[in-house]
């Protein structure tokens, strides 16, 4: 019985490591990376047209959204509290991808991402983590930025201290 169980342990174990380690290939890759470019594209296509469900149908349960402001870090459900009354006035945010880039996990099943955006806040960036989960794509996470020319932030950071300031006495 004890070569038995030792046995089936070894086996388990073998079976374990062979199955986390398979890495997918480049074909399922670029696969992949199409998928997740029309999750993304739609995704932003739902608050164009503040298609609510659509939306925040493609956010995972958990997911975190942090905004432009330094006080928004939000859960999928303080997000979407506040953003519904702009989908409900049939006006969200219409964000128009300039460029994409997606990068995939060896198993396949995670994905990373960077985006140039054009915003009505001007050229922004948008970064996020997506994670396959019974069959289907999920956001996890996503972080917006304004994307400030280097030669403006000098002026940007002269515009913000006050706020500043009064944000981080919270934290001090």
């Amino acid at each position: 019985m004890r070569n038995f169980i030792i046995v089936t342990f070894f086996m388990f174990l073998i079976v374990s490591c062979k199955t986390a380690q398979k890495a997918i290939s480049e074909t399922d890759k670029t696969t992949i990376k199409t998928e997740i470019n029309l999750v993304l594209n739609n995704w932003h296509l739902a608050a164009t047209e503040a298609n609510y469900d659509n939306y925040f149908g493609k956010m995972d349960s958990v997911s975190v959204f942090i905004g432009t402001d330094a006080s928004e870090n939000w859960t999928k459900k303080q997000f979407a509290n506040f953003s519904k009354p702009y989908f409900d006035k049939g006006k969200a945010w219409d964000f128009k991808t300039l460029e994409r880039n997606v990068y995939v996990n060896e198993p396949g099943n995670f994905v990373w991402f960077d985006e140039l955006l054009n915003t009505w806040m001007g050229t922004c960036r948008g970064s996020g983590v997506l994670e396959k989960k019974e069959n289907t794509w999920v956001i996890k996470h996503y972080v917006l930025s304004v994307a400030i020319p280097n030669d403006d932030v000098q002026a940007v950071i002269a515009a913000k201290k006050k706020n500043d300031n009064l944000f981080l006495k919270k934290y001090n």
